[in-house]
């Protein structure tokens, strides 16, 4: 009788819990930005942000929502105000890469769509302005000083370039992540980092992803950004906190 009496009580007490919204609320653990911070951008490229890209097709509609080309060069000039290290990791295919015997859905249709194609990794001949190369809106900040340009990713996350080797190497312990595309390369950089060991904000609408019938990437994009990141940045919130 006191088993049943005490069972119940907890099961009154679920309720109670369950009703209030308790279970609902998700902690924002918060993100401050000190000197060991960094601002992570990945695929800041033509395929992905320039109408000409091959990707647009997909892609444009949440870029234009999101504002993003604008809102990813706001990251770049409030780096350079604030000397905040900005670090660039690529998404690029060489030749070899077109011989993989297998692929998951969307690798399958970059390498369909030649997208970040280049032909040789030790040369740049044809590199410029191909979908492969960076916004030309953005290359005067990349060339900068305070901004080191990694080795490519070749899937989605940077398991297979030198991102958190850098980023140790420049005592960058706290990451602000942004870029494309949002539910894939971004988030996979999100999981890695915080498996490395690294404190990640993601800036939402600095990122954008695809939207096809029946599938909204942008959506379950900014899902998992709020369940995984530290904190979730607006552009806005990012600048209002930066602006000097």
């Amino acid at each position: 009788m006191k088993k049943q009496m005490f069972n119940l009580i907890i099961f009154i007490v679920v309720i109670i819990l369950s009703g209030s919204g308790v279970h609902a609320q998700i902690p924002d653990p918060g993100f401050e930005v000190d000197e060991y911070t960094a601002i992570v951008i990945t695929d800041p490229q033509n395929d992905f942000l320039s109408p000409d890209g091959v990707s647009w097709g997909v892609i444009g509609e949440s870029v234009t929502k999101n504002n993003t080309v604008d809102n990813l060069e706001t990251l770049f000039k409030l780096a350079e105000a604030n000397d905040i290290k900005v670090f660039i990791s690529p998404h690029y295919y060489y030749e070899h890469d077109h011989h993989w015997k297998f692929e998951g859905a969307l690798e399958k249709l970059m390498h369909n769509i030649s997208m970040f194609d280049r032909g040789d990794q030790l040369s740049v001949e044809g590199f410029v302005g191909s979908g492969a190369d960076f916004l030309d809106r953005y290359k005067p900040y990349i060339e900068k000083e305070l901004v080191t340009v990694v080795g490519p990713h070749k899937v989605f996350g940077p398991e297979q370039n030198d991102l958190s080797l850098q980023l140790r190497k420049q005592k960058i312990d706290k990451v602000i992540l942004a870029g494309m595309s949002g539910n894939l390369c971004v988030e996979s950089h999100l999981r890695e980092l915080l498996e490395d060991g690294f404190e990640v904000a993601v800036v939402g609408d600095a990122t954008a992803s695809a939207i096809v019938p029946g599938l909204d990437g942008n959506a379950a994009a900014q899902t998992n950004f709020r369940f995984l990141a530290s904190h979730v940045f607006s552009t806005a919130e990012v600048e209002s906190l930066l602006k000097k």
